[in-house]
């Protein structure tokens, strides 16, 4: 019988278990060959169509570890032993556990929150697509590299009040970075950022630089994540331009996720309208948060998930 330390530990190994015995008897039928039997237990038979069936649902990487014996021999035998788990506690009356049918409910509602997000965030680019980014945005897929420094304040009022005392007299520079810039990781050395190229930088800030087009030219503050900026060109470096062939792949991944970040943000806002969705923020900030989750409880997870 399963204890209860095991119950509490590990409640998700239940769930698990009682999940594999589900997909297992869902499977397609078995082709010839497929009945012959790997492994017995309890009069009970494993066959190789359940192997092959468990083999399916690995990823390339894992798939490939089971071509030492070793390895295969500990899959098989932890397949068998997943199935007694789950018949130990179904003869132990966990299955009708009040804690594993909450559980199994709120898998049940992950999956379908993961597949209905899936569905909605589906993009597909098309060859012509992805050719004429690359024919419209030449500057992007070059090698060429630009040397700066810059000065990053939080506030834009100083950030304009240092531009105006740059404008009077550029030889300044140097002395106001050391003096307010906000990134210690340069401000010693009068801002410098050394060469970098594209894809480096934040947008904006990489738009700027590559944007002064000699050096010394100083830019107009600049707004990021991150502050205000000041930027001065030091040098350039002019390099070759990428092919088509070696950025392809790049510019549709791009072009995909932003795609998926479109549609998920659609289909969010609509949900939200359609709801009529209205939050009491002022009675929100007032309720009190539990002073003590529940043990090893995750995140509450985000329909917007890692894209």
């Amino acid at each position: 019988m399963i204890s209860n330390s095991i119950r509490n530990r590990c409640p998700a190994l239940v769930a698990a278990a009682l999940l594999v015995g589900l997909v297992s008897a869902a499977g397609p039928a078995a082709a010839e060959g497929d009945g012959d039997a790997l492994a017995t237990y309890n009069g009970k038979t494993y066959t190789v169509g359940e192997f092959n069936e468990a083999i399916e649902r690995l990823n390339p990487r894992a798939r490939k570890s089971l071509e030492d014996a070793d390895r295969r021999k500990q899959f098989l035998e932890n397949q068998v032993l997943s199935t007694l788990i789950y018949e130990n506690g179904v003869a132990a009356g966990l299955d009708k556990d009040p804690e594993v049918a909450r559980q199994l409910a709120e898998y049940e509602r992950h999956i379908v929150i993961q597949k209905v997000m899936q569905e909605n965030q589906a993009a597909t680019v098309e060859d012509s697509e992805v050719r004429a980014y690359y024919d419209d945005n030449p500057a992007e897929f070059t090698s060429d590299r630009t040397k700066a420094s810059h000065i990053l304040v939080a506030e834009e009022e100083l950030a304009r009040d240092l531009h105006k005392q740059i404008t009077e007299d550029p030889s300044k520079f140097e002395e106001l970075a050391k003096e307010h810039s906000t990134d210690r990781s340069n401000s010693k050395r009068g801002g410098d950022l050394g060469f970098f190229g594209r894809g480096r930088m934040v947008a904006e800030f990489e738009e700027a630089a590559f944007g002064l087009t000699e050096d010394g030219q100083i830019s107009e503050p600049v707004k990021t994540r991150f502050g205000w900026h000041i930027i001065k060109r030091t040098g350039r470096e002019d390099g070759n331009k990428k092919t088509f062939e070696e950025v392809e792949n790049q510019i549709r991944v791009r072009m995909v996720n932003q795609r998926r970040r479109e549609r998920t943000e659609a289909f969010l806002d609509k949900l939200k309208t359609d709801a009529s969705l209205e939050i009491d923020e002022e009675r929100l900030a007032e309720v009190p948060l539990p002073a003590k989750g529940a043990e090893g409880a995750a995140a509450p997870p985000s329909p917007h998930g890692g894209h």
